[in-house]
């Protein structure tokens, strides 16, 4: 797959996982927020959590997981630490998520994947 073709493929999947959380209750503050040193694909909120959500398009559930590794969780928790100041509040619950697409599924949310 060339490059084009991957980043509308990720964009597609990212405005799929967007309304996915906001269906359940999640207001979306950024999508593919940078700061240096990484990036986050969703800013989003539902109450007090604050949730860093990475999104992973696949074709399988296996590759899906697959492909969040450590390098790439680690680059999404710099990035968090970094935007937290610009989106987080008082008393705010802060976390990492993934949400995992794979065709003819529903998409996946894993909630508080970062244990560094």
């Amino acid at each position: 797959m060339n490059r084009q073709a991957s980043e509308k493929r990720g964009r597609g999947a990212e405005t799929l996982a967007a309304w996915w959380l906001r269906l359940h209750g999640w207001h979306i503050l950024a999508r593919r927020a940078r700061v240096p040193g990484g990036e986050v694909d969703i800013v989003a909120r539902r109450g007090r959590t604050l949730a860093f959500v990475e999104v992973k398009a696949r074709a399988t559930d296996d590759a899906a997981a697959f492909s969040l590794d450590a390098y790439r969780l680690r680059r999404v928790a710099v990035a968090a630490e970094r935007l937290s100041q610009r989106f987080m509040r008082a008393g705010d619950e802060l976390r990492i998520d993934a949400i995992f697409i794979v065709p003819r599924r529903w998409p996946r949310h894993l909630a508080d994947i970062w244990q560094g």
